[in-house]
């Protein structure tokens, strides 16, 4: 499902693209869809990424492809259709149905209605001194669609700071953590360090050590002997509100 910010953006990169061969600038991107930050801009094409939408050419300046349109547009209707980017789609007044079946990413599921919903324990924050036992507040939940879940226990969180924002992960964002005390290099876990400060960060071998990768060029890869860090979870899924 696409929303209607997604949308918007999707055929806007679209059109300029048929029109001048060239995706337009992050300024008239946040222009045509009146938003007031980039930021907010960033996080549609991280989206739409994600989906399968669009894909980021490498190497390149302003470069996006859009790789498909959702199931109820086609490029034919697109050049035939003079309304404004910023008017909603006239076969829903709310979202658009991607083909998920036709997605790149490898196992995504479709979104699972309401009745597949699923409460997950909503921890708080990942603050620095504050282990996740110490965050256990059975008070708070969120619904989560089952389809996002595999197996084994869950629980949520929320994103503080801006360290894992090039994996798309961004402050204020929910995460679906599936609990567990080991995983792979490359994955991106709940880690404590030294029994106090749990930190959301990849996860990385330096020979004996282990490394926890930030995805910001802004702060440094922290390394510990094995002995300091323990994981509690790793990364599953995402939630965002727009």
């Amino acid at each position: 499902m696409l929303t209607r910010k997604q949308y918007e953006l999707l055929m806007f990169i679209e059109r300029r693209l048929r029109e001048s061969g060239v995706s337009p600038s992050f300024d008239e991107m946040k222009a045509a869809l009146d938003l007031k930050s980039k930021s907010g801009i960033h996080r549609l094409i991280t989206g739409l990424e994600e989906r399968g939408f669009i894909r980021r050419l490498a190497h390149r300046a302003r470069a996006l492809e859009v790789v498909r349109l959702p199931e109820n547009v086609t490029a034919d209707s697109l050049a035939a259709d003079d309304e404004p980017v910023s008017s909603p789609p006239k076969f829903s007044p709310t979202v658009i149905k991607g083909n998920f079946a036709q997605n790149s990413l490898a196992g995504a599921a479709p979104l699972a209605t309401a009745a597949d919903a699923v409460s997950l324990p909503l921890y708080g924050k990942i603050a620095a001194g504050t282990p996740i036992e110490a965050l256990l507040d059975h008070s708070n939940s969120v619904e989560v669609p089952a389809a996002m879940l595999g197996g084994g226990e869950h629980y949520a969180l929320t994103v503080e700071g801006d360290s894992m924002i090039e994996a798309g992960i961004f402050d204020g964002d929910t995460v679906l953590i599936r609990r567990c005390d080991t995983a792979e290099a490359g994955t991106i876990v709940v880690a404590l360090v030294d029994e106090q400060e749990a930190t959301l960060k990849r996860l990385r071998r330096r020979g004996a050590s282990i490394a926890l990768e930030p995805a910001n060029k802004k702060y440094e890869t922290r390394i510990f002997p094995p002995d300091r860090v323990r994981v509690q979870g790793r990364l599953v899924g995402l939630l965002r509100r727009y």
